[in-house]
């Protein structure tokens, strides 16, 4: 797959770039995320302008039919300014899910009003007790009638608490199978509580106590319920490793800055042998991430499931330890200041930690990798479930985490 960008893409690139240079810098941000949503409306109004918002959706829905390489520019713009609107969430995965596995009357439903920016949607999928593991839910559909009720509780909902409808995972016990619902957040018996995540975004936990639903919520084929949520969530993780790229390009931007203008002995920072080979390392880790991010980008057109899955995780594997690296680097050259809540550097650390987290962090993806078939012609439906030490690894991390962690 060639990834140098179309004359479009670069425009909608240098476009993104300028908005958030002129009317989006750090303190900006900063102020966003203290709103109760935890982003800006004018600018989620402005991206669907630009049309940042149909990216992924088709020409019949509002949408401009966009492609991988496309999803790419933009998260890595996003990336580089810490975009805290639910780009990934909305624009990229639920928007992907709805594209991808919705009927024509629910795409008809949906995906204009969200490429217009009216309509927030987020993926339910993570429960307290399970954490990465989304196979088997504890959330319950029942049938009844002539639609379902749903009683559960979701977990580390992105951007739940700004959401105006939920696709939320069930286990379908009429069929045996998890089944997907889009679920307004507004419905009855419907509880949403908002909290802060570690770099300013907003989460929320979200409980469903008997919340009636017809039956034209079931998103798609209720039985590939499984399939399609692994479809979003790697749509979600090639757009994450985007942004997580081009978060650490500015981080090293701005360290090199700062070792150029610091001075000690005299002379600037930046003339120490010991530091400069410090940012080349920071340098082939950044490299390396991004070309790992190319790499689950072009996977979202592989046909074999298998290897599509191994390009992923191996991407957020890699990325998320390439993101630890660079931001501790960065931390530390800035000395002192590297751990002050004035200096950006603080948060684009915090940015790349909490990105490493979401959508699997590194241990579960290694252990993704190690349950794959070798034999890449090995195919299957469904991702391999984790081992069962992962399981338990997991399921004791998710009771010592905080919320806010994740």
């Amino acid at each position: 797959m060639d990834f140098s960008y179309s004359d479009e893409q670069r425009q909608l690139a240098d476009s993104l770039r300028r908005f958030t240079e002129e009317r989006y810098p750090i303190d900006a941000r900063r102020n966003a995320v203290r709103h109760p949503d935890g982003f800006s409306r004018d600018a989620w109004r402005t991206y669907a302008e630009f049309g940042v918002l149909g990216l992924t959706i088709a020409s019949d829905y509002g949408g401009f039919d966009g492609t991988a390489t496309d999803i790419f520019a933009v998260q890595f713009e996003a990336g580089r300014a810490l975009l805290p609107e639910p780009l990934i969430p909305c624009a990229v995965m639920a928007a992907g899910l709805i594209q991808r596995f919705g009927t024509d009357a629910q795409r008809q439903a949906w995906l204009p009003a969200m490429a217009e920016g009216r309509e927030i949607v987020t993926l339910a999928y993570q429960e307290p007790e399970n954490r990465y593991d989304y196979a088997r839910p504890s959330t319950m559909a029942r049938a009844q009638d002539d639609g379902f009720v749903l009683d559960g509780c979701k977990a580390h909902v992105w951007h739940g608490g700004a959401a105006d409808s939920l696709i939320v995972s069930a286990w379908n016990a009429s069929i045996q199978a998890v089944s997907l619902f889009i679920v307004p957040a507004s419905a009855a018996g419907v509880t949403v509580r908002a909290y802060p995540t570690l770099d300013g975004e907003r989460a929320a936990e979200v409980t469903l106590e008997a919340v009636r639903v017809p039956q034209r919520a079931m998103l798609g084929d209720g039985a590939r319920g499984q399939a399609m949520l692994e479809a979003a969530l790697e749509l979600g993780i090639a757009a994450s490793c985007a942004a997580s790229a081009g978060a650490m390009e500015r981080l090293i931007e701005m360290t090199s800055e700062y070792l150029c203008t610091r001075k000690q002995f005299g002379q600037a920072l930046g003339r120490f042998q010991a530091l400069r080979h410090r940012v080349a390392d920071m340098l082939v880790q950044k490299e390396l991430a991004l070309s790992m991010a190319h790499l689950a980008a072009s996977a979202i057109e592989e046909t074999d499931a298998t290897e599509r899955r191994r390009m992923i995780s191996s991407a957020k594997l890699i990325v998320s330890r390439a993101a630890r690296f660079i931001g501790e680097q960065a931390v530390q050259l800035h000395g002192g200041m590297g751990v002050t809540a004035e200096l950006a550097v603080g948060d684009y650390f915090k940015y790349l930690t909490a990105a490493s987290l979401r959508l699997g962090d590194a241990d579960f993806h290694a252990d993704v990798l190690a349950n794959l078939p070798l034999d890449s012609n090995v195919r299957g439906d469904h991702a391999p479930s984790p081992s069962a030490r992962s399981r338990e690894r997991a399921t004791a991390s998710s009771r010592l985490d905080t919320p806010s962690l994740l």
